[in-house]
């Protein structure tokens, strides 16, 4: 298993559910944010291509927590941008109350975003049903499983 950082950095990471600890899990952060960006559709695809890329970059080093990193991005760009297409400036929640604002697709760029939503999406869903990825994240979750039972077994004595 070839990857950035120690094998106790690499099983310290959770895939978690959803994005997840995608902007703070370093050095996988630093190398994949500066590629994301979903303002229109064209350079969300651009944005999503980079990631894409990237994903097979990680494939090449056997780093699966890059590549799953990658993933998160990918679904990360799908629902911030689907955010910005069903709430003005992108917030969904009143900053003083707290309670969800209404939707409101006929604002401007509302359709723009979408698109990019969709752009972002087509290739999230390749990344996720990669089959390399797919097998990847079997070991990776039977390798933590063990790392974790080790590390309470060491924690003990």
């Amino acid at each position: 298993m070839s990857q950035t950082g120690s094998k106790a950095d690499h099983m310290s990471y959770r895939i978690g559910r959803g994005e997840q600890g995608v902007l703070t899990f370093e050095p996988y952060s630093a190398e994949i944010l500066p590629l994301w960006r979903f303002k229109t559709p064209a350079i969300a695809r651009q944005s999503s291509k980079k990631i894409y890329d990237k994903f097979f970059e990680y494939e090449k080093q056997d780093d699966f927590v890059g590549m799953d990193m990658c993933r998160k991005f990918l679904q990360m760009g799908m629902t911030r941008a689907k955010r910005y297409a069903n709430h003005a400036g992108g917030r969904k929640y009143d900053k003083e109350t707290g309670k969800e604002l209404g939707r409101s697709t006929n604002h401007e760029g509302a359709k723009e975003k979408l698109e990019a939503s969709m752009i972002f999406r087509e290739v999230w869903e390749k990344a996720k049903t990669y089959e390399t990825y797919v097998e990847k994240k079997k070991i990776f979750l039977k390798e933590q499983k063990e790392w974790d039972k080790q590390q309470k077994k060491e924690a003990k004595v």
